[in-house]
């Protein structure tokens, strides 16, 4: 579907935006991407369209991943449609309940992006994620960062949904603890819940300044017949990411194709934001 990848570009310039600021790439710039892309190596795809989707980007996180051959089959159509090299790191056993579990993972772009390391899931004592979030450390340019995965529980009643974002505080500190010496704390994700619920009101009141950078005038999901609703988020801390130069949005690839994009990509739109990696502050 030849219209998909054109709408990407429409999008970015008139859409996706949450300020005015043109899409660009320049070498002391990175985009830094979350995307839930619905049972990934489980589901039916179409590898192609969704690789033109992501390899916009520097770095994608990805939700909602079923097993390691998908995403090393996105890998190799990014690395077949895409003048960059591609490389990838996923969690090393997945999370969820007995029935369902899923994977966290990232694809990077190798001669812009290191990964550093994993930093494992969040030591979930009190069971308030249903899948708990996971990190990894890395490195674009000068800019180190954590970049936390998390897809939250949609469940029978909202509340449960609630529930998991008024933890978020715990996530956010927990790695920021990890190293006394990396503040640059990016959580990702699906959050099942608009960034307007009081839910979020914890993490948003943090002393660290933490900001949501989607805007949720941005629908981030997408329904039969149209986008839907505002789930998807990145936060960083203003405190010590002044790397993030207020610049993010989604691309909507669907060109008004909905239930085609929600069969064969995923039902949700990628996220992302941009930074500086010229300097690093911590």
């Amino acid at each position: 579907m030849k219209s998909i990848f054109l709408t990407i570009f429409i999008s970015i310039y008139f859409i996706s935006f949450s300020n005015d600021n043109p899409y660009s790439t320049k070498d002391n710039t990175a985009y830094i991407s979350s995307f839930n892309v619905l049972r990934l190596g489980q589901n039916q795809k179409n590898y192609t369209e969704l690789a033109s989707i992501v390899s916009e980007f520097d770095i994608i996180g990805l939700i909602e991943v079923s097993n390691k051959n998908g995403v090393e089959k996105l890998v190799d159509n990014m690395n077949k449609i895409s003048k960059e090299k591609w490389d990838y790191h996923i969690a090393s056993y997945p999370v969820g309940t007995r029935k369902y579990k899923e994977y966290y993972a990232y694809v990077y772009k190798i001669n812009r992006v290191k990964f550093i390391k994993s930093r494992g899931y969040f030591k979930d004592k009190n069971n308030d994620f249903i899948r708990e979030p996971y990190g990894a450390d890395f490195k674009i340019n000068n800019f180190d960062f954590t970049f936390i995965l998390l897809h939250s529980i949609y469940g029978k009643r909202k509340s449960f949904r609630v529930a998991e974002a008024e933890a978020l505080p715990k996530v956010y500190e927990y790695f920021q603890d990890l190293d006394k010496k990396e503040n640059d704390i990016l959580i990702g994700g699906d959050f099942n819940l608009s960034v307007r619920n009081e839910g979020f009101k914890s993490l948003l009141s943090h002393e660290d300044s933490v900001i949501n950078c989607i805007s949720p005038n941005l629908k981030t999901t997408i329904g039969t017949k149209k986008l839907a609703n505002q789930y998807d988020n990145i936060f960083v801390s203003k405190k010590y990411t002044k790397e993030y130069n207020n610049i993010s949005g989604t691309i909507d690839y669907t060109n008004g194709n909905y239930e085609y994009c929600r069969k064969y990509i995923s039902d949700h739109l990628p996220i992302f934001i941009e930074v500086s990696t010229d300097l690093d502050d911590d």
